[in-house]
């Protein structure tokens, strides 16, 4: 894991920026490179706008920690010397370890990847087949060259096979979980991605009969001899032949499984496709449950949306506190499980409402749980946190300020409001509908609401006509009243 301490230290960045130079070298046939060479690839591929690419002074000590992590390698480059001076001075070259490669890599593919870029390799499955045809033909005729190049294709597709179907079904699993909350973005793809699954389980179940009747075809011409001949020429010198042979056996034992089962479990064709048609299945399930959704049926969108109706509809405010007390039930009993010092004065049955409140802790009122006895926690301090989120806190009240000022310019009449300035005009409407019921609960005809904020009035007052606004987000209609902005 040491491999990935330049992913989590603190100039990650141009760590990773030095590592991508010699990625683009390697791409160029040029493994070994000097500091110098570092700074001009860097200068070639990563232009002036990144304000994290290293300076050239910064690269010699930006290779020498990736040197120490076993990322690169460093050997000396005697041939870079030109004077004596300079061979005393010691000119390091470096490259990537095989292990630090990898580690690149998989950094760099998390930093690259794509949800959306995600299938069922359909098209592969002709080529499986081709390839079984091919592989007998090989086999039957002793020609090991062209038996290794079968196998390594027929293992490579296997494998971007499987990988695919994970990814895919991943991606599909977290779009049906996620769903409820942007209905929209499934029904938008719901189209694409039947027709994808039904294509693809269509051919697998098509190309299944051909695919085990081709592999039959090469055991008749003798299975044990594939993994003796494509270790005769696989070209992996550093391992023995018997490594070699062992590992051929034990890709073909792979092959074999994908298409015939071992015993009485399934093959990993049939699998496949049974994850297939229960994702079909679950697809078409949701695509009902959402079009039911849409149709009127009873949803938490539709229950939110009646319950308002009522409160809108309510004769007297008491009528309204009556209905929330039905809906809420938050007046008794209370829910922090506090009872009063004196239990006889105040039960624990008593109302909110009625009984005076209870002091309790701040950890019981932030996270439910009562204070654990103990040391102290350890203050976090985040001092550019706290400084960023001041410096955003600001800049929202200077825009709203701004859209305050103009709201107050420009009134409410015969133009469309911004959306900061129907924002602005959102929090007066609250604090005048909040500010027009005096204490005795009781509205007269002539009476008159106000509410200021950043320095604008706003001003309701009844009328036989209503208002309406036009703003960025749609049409305000206010039903009997007129709006004075000042």
């Amino acid at each position: 894991m040491r491999l990935f301490s330049f992913a989590t230290a603190e100039k990650r960045v141009r760590y990773l920026w030095v590592l991508r130079a010699f990625d683009h070298a390697r791409g160029n046939y040029t493994v070994l490179l000097h500091a110098g060479d570092v700074a001009t690839v860097l200068d070639r591929i990563a232009g002036d706008d990144d304000a994290e690419v290293p300076h050239a002074s910064d690269v010699p000590a930006l290779l020498e920690q990736l040197h120490a992590w076993g990322v690169l390698e460093r050997s000396y480059d005697g041939t870079r010397a030109a004077t004596l001076a300079e061979y005393r001075n010691r000119h390091f070259v470096y490259q990537f370890t095989q292990s630090g490669y990898r580690a690149f890599r998989a950094v760099e593919d998390v930093l690259s990847s794509r949800g959306d870029d995600v299938s069922l390799s359909r098209l592969a499955l002709a080529d499986l087949l081709a390839d079984l045809h091919d592989l007998a033909e090989a086999n039957a005729c002793g020609d090991g060259e062209l038996v290794y190049r079968k196998l390594s294709r027929l293992d490579a597709t296997l494998s971007d096979m499987a990988e695919r179907a994970a990814r895919f079904y991943l991606v599909l699993g977290d779009l049906v979980r996620t769903t409820e909350v942007t209905p929209e973005l499934f029904l938008a793809q719901k189209d694409a991605l039947l027709t994808h699954m039904r294509e693809f389980s269509s051919d697998l179940a098509r190309y299944a009969p051909k695919l085990t009747a081709a592999l039959a075809r090469v055991h008749a011409t003798g299975a044990d001899t594939l993994p003796v001949l494509a270790a005769q020429h696989d070209e992996r010198v550093l391992l023995s032949p018997e490594e070699r042979e062992a590992d051929w056996r034990l890709r073909w034992r792979g092959v074999e499984h994908w298409f015939v089962g071992v015993g009485s479990a399934p093959s990993e064709a049939e699998r496949l496709r049974g994850a297939t048609i229960n994702a079909i299945s679950a697809v078409l399930a949701l695509l009902r449950r959402l079009t039911e959704q849409r149709r009127g049926g009873v949803s938490r969108e539709s229950q939110l949306r009646h319950l308002a109706g009522w409160f809108a509809a309510a004769p007297s405010e008491d009528a309204a506190h009556a209905l929330f007390g039905a809906v809420f039930d938050l007046g008794r009993p209370r829910h922090f499980s506090v009872a009063h010092s004196d239990a006889d004065l105040v039960p624990v049955t008593r109302s909110w409402w009625e009984a005076p409140p209870v002091e309790i802790s701040r950890t019981l009122a932030e996270t439910g749980r009562r204070p654990a006895a103990g040391a102290p926690g350890r203050i976090q301090r985040n001092d550019a946190g706290v400084r960023r989120l001041r410096e955003a806190q600001l800049e929202k009240q200077r825009r709203r300020a701004q859209a305050a000022k103009s709201l107050a310019a420009g009134g409410v009449r015969e133009r469309e409001l911004s959306e900061p300035e129907a924002e602005v005009l959102l929090g007066l409407l609250d604090a005048a509908l909040s500010a027009r019921v005096p204490v005795s609960g009781r509205v007269r005809d002539d009476d008159s609401a106000s509410g200021s904020q950043n320095g604008v009035r706003l001003t309701l007052r009844p009328s036989a006509e209503s208002t309406v606004v036009r703003t960025a987000r749609g049409r305000l209609y206010l039903d009997g009243l007129s709006v004075e902005v000042r």
